[in-house]
């Protein structure tokens, strides 16, 4: 019977579009089934349609999986999904694969328009009609109490969005509750935040911005905070001033004033919330925003941080925050001494939202160093343990480390300890950016270097990194290795397994920072010629300096290299006997405008004119010395700083190159001594000390194939006291410029 039945049934699937799961790892198939009834001759007696939709689970997905593989093997196993959508599946599969996981608790929007909630004195005891209004406007004519019923009962009516389109058509109604509050906000502060609440109904949606201006209810509602800011300040002398007369004497005169006080300031609070909230919303618009800066809105937030009222601090720190991205404001607002007290507090709201003004306001150096003066790192560092604000915490304390004065400081806070934990808590993921770069920062300071190589702090690392090949946890590592003392020394287990890193299959960024580490590692005990010849390293630098054979920073890591071996006798000689010398002359060649470059190479040309086999290679055998006299007199400092130190070394085993050097040295001091005079003359416009006949175009008066002869009056007379002066090869020319 039931076979009889199929043959009437006609069912057909049609597949739909695709989606991720909003929470879950999984892919979502919607689909629609048709199903057709058919009659004896097969005709369409009835049919029905449903929509479907299908959860393919991927439980396997994480971040090394072969995405192409999985999106072939869920096309293939799943019917619904036609084999043209496989680009798409594949597309859908990389977003879950980066997908970041939500935290446990998810992030609340901390300003949202209809967070206002009804206050004391807008209760009424009747039911607002939308038929009404005229009869509401009617009573903002009448005394003050029934403006205020007059304006509650309209609030009531704006509350509700579906009525605003019809209010906003009276506008009647709208003109009465704008002049009444130009009139009288400062008699009724019930009154003035009824009537700015309607108006912040209608600036809650962006189409009754202009509705809002219009009324010029924004420059109103600056002119109340400013008033409702002085009176605050009013209130406080005066509540000072009964507390130092009642508190002896008058018990209850002082606790009934106190509490008049309290119930002022809900009042005046409860006005300041909705009038700011009513001037964010209008702030959408940058051109508004700047005429509420015209106005000192900056100043009015910052002196509104005193308050202990958290929803209102939450909207303050959520404008100044808004507010922060532009350089003006943001130095207007330097008064982060108030927002210190704030981080860390127990409202989830303000204190995220502070977090995030911070950051906006710790991309500025001055204001970094502020933070720290405030005590603001301690405090940012306890909360790195807590789940909901750690990352927020850590994105400031980055910026705070990139400054070497602060870096120090961290050693003593709890953060290395905790930020080690967090390292070794990714297993095998991918550390988070803003973790890996706020321990790379830190570890370029010795004293935390110290803390990180605690207990297996290191052993830790170095097998993490080389298990992964992660070049960001390698520059961690190599910062590490730059500091004297004992984390240097812990680095001698670790040769070679960095050196077995060194080849041309492995990444570049990788390569560049285990090449980098092993640089550092200026240790005496060192055998380097054994690490050479065990990883077959030379023939691997040689090819690499050529130039165009790699990325320039790798180039220069390799240069760096053999600065550090070089320093080694049996290395330097096995790299001059391999050709390497001539290879860096090259690279001089084509690098001669990277002064990096330029200064690394002049340094490896000094550790090797210490040895005897390489110093004749250097000095014979090439024009090594030639280039280093050309750059004696190099803008950059440094390496006019190593090349004299090596010319030094060269002058005392080559006579020949010692006079070559002594020369050029009395030709570039002797033509700056020249020209430092014209220059000096030219300027006080005094007749040249040569006369007037234009002797200094004349260089027979002062140069002959004799050496230098002297013009009258021209030369001090401390020049003849050396009598090797003229022939360029004395100190003297050196520590004195003669004309």
């Amino acid at each position: 019977m039931q076979s009889e039945d199929a043959r009437y049934l006609k069912r057909k699937v049609k597949g739909g579009s695709l989606d991720v799961h909003p929470t879950e790892k999984a892919l979502i198939v919607q689909y629609e089934v048709e199903a057709t009834i058919l009659g004896e001759t097969g005709d369409e007696m009835l049919g029905d349609r449903k929509k479907c939709q299908k959860i393919i689970r991927l439980k396997s997905l994480n971040t090394n999986t072969d995405v192409a593989a999985l999106a072939r093997k869920v096309v293939e196993e799943c019917k619904l999904i036609h084999p043209s959508k496989l680009s798409e599946v594949e597309q859908l599969l990389f977003y879950l694969q980066n997908r970041k996981k939500a935290s446990g608790k998810a992030e609340k929007r901390v300003v949202k328009p209809r967070d206002l909630t009804p206050f004391e004195g807008m209760e009424i005891d009747e039911e607002a009609n939308i038929n009404k209004v005229e009869e509401y406007v009617e009573l903002l004519y009448e005394g003050m109490e029934e403006k205020v019923k007059g304006a509650t009962l309209i609030l009531h009516l704006a509350r509700n969005p579906v009525n605003l389109e019809e209010l906003l058509e009276n506008e009647t109604a709208l003109g009465a509750l704008a002049r009444v509050l130009r009139e009288d906000w400062k008699q009724s502060v019930e009154l003035a935040t009824t009537i700015i609440y309607v108006f912040f109904c209608f600036s809650s949606f962006s189409q009754f911005h202009g509705l809002v201006t219009h009324y010029k209810i924004g420059a109103l509602c600056m002119n109340v905070m400013e008033h409702e800011l002085k009176r605050y300040d009013l209130w406080q002398d005066e509540l000072q001033k009964k507390t130092r007369t009642y508190i002896l004497h008058f018990r209850k005169e002082h606790e009934k004033a106190f509490k008049k006080y309290q119930g002022l300031l809900v009042k005046q609070e409860q006005l300041l919330r909705v009038a700011l909230y009513l001037l964010l919303n209008l702030a959408e618009d940058t051109r508004t925003e700047l005429k509420m800066r015209n106005k000192n809105i900056v100043h009015m937030l910052v002196k509104t941080l005193d308050r202990e009222n958290e929803e209102l601090l939450v909207l303050v720190v959520s404008f100044l925050k808004k507010l922060s991205i532009f350089l003006e404001n943001k130095n207007d607002m330097v008064r982060e001494g108030r927002l210190s007290r704030l981080v860390p507090c127990e409202h989830e709201d303000l204190l995220n939202i502070t977090l995030r003004l911070l950051l906006n306001l710790s991309f500025d150096t001055g204001l970094r160093i502020k933070m720290v003066q405030v005590g603001l790192l301690p405090k940012l560092t306890s909360l790195l343990g807590d789940e909901n604000h750690k990352q927020m915490a850590m994105c400031i304390l980055y910026h705070i480390s990139v400054d070497d004065r602060f870096k120090s400081m961290f050693a003593y806070t709890d953060c290395i300890p905790q930020l080690m934990k967090m390292l070794f808590e990714h297993g095998e993921e991918r550390i988070d950016a803003e973790l890996i770069s706020f321990c790379i920062n830190l570890a370029a300071n010795k004293k935390n270097a110290q803390l990180i190589c605690e207990g297996n702090g290191l052993k830790m690392l170095m097998k993490r990194a080389l298990k992964l090949k992660d070049p960001l946890l390698m520059k961690m590592i190599r910062n590490i290795s730059q500091h004297d003392g004992p984390p240097k020394h812990l680095f001698i287990d670790y040769v070679g397994d960095l050196a077995a890193q060194i080849t041309p299959d492995e990444n570049e960024e990788y390569v560049i920072e285990c090449l980098g580490t092993l640089a550092n590692l200026t240790i005496a005990d060192l055998d380097w010629e054994l690490v050479l010849k065990e990883y077959n390293l030379v023939p691997y630098f040689k090819d690499r300096l050529k130039p165009g054979s790699a990325e320039d920073d790798l180039i220069l890591e390799v240069v760096i290299m053999i600065g550090t071996v070089s320093m080694d006798d049996s290395c330097a000689a096995m790299l001059a006997k391999s050709g390497i010398i001539p290879a860096i002359i090259e690279l001089l060649n084509a690098q001669q405008e990277d002064d990096e470059f330029v200064c690394q190479i002049v340094y490896v040309f000094y550790q090797m004119v210490f040895h005897q086999a390489t110093r004749e290679v250097i000095i014979k055998e090439t024009q090594a010395p030639a280039y280093l006299i050309d750059l004696m007199h190099d803008k950059n400092a440094e390496i006019r700083k190593v090349c004299d130190n090596t010319l030094d070394i060269i002058a005392e085993y080559d006579e020949e190159w010692g006079r070559k050097t002594q020369r050029e040295k009395f030709r570039w001091h002797n033509s700056q001594w020249l020209e430092m005079v014209e220059s000096r003359q030219m300027e006080e416009g005094e007749p040249f000390m040569y006369g007037e006949d234009g002797e200094m175009d004349r260089p027979d008066l002062f140069y002959s194939t004799d050496g230098i002869t002297p013009a009258s009056g021209a030369v001090s007379p401390d020049f003849f006291s050396d009598p090797y002066a003229q022939n360029g090869d004395g100190q003297h020319g050196i520590e004195h410029p003669v004309g």
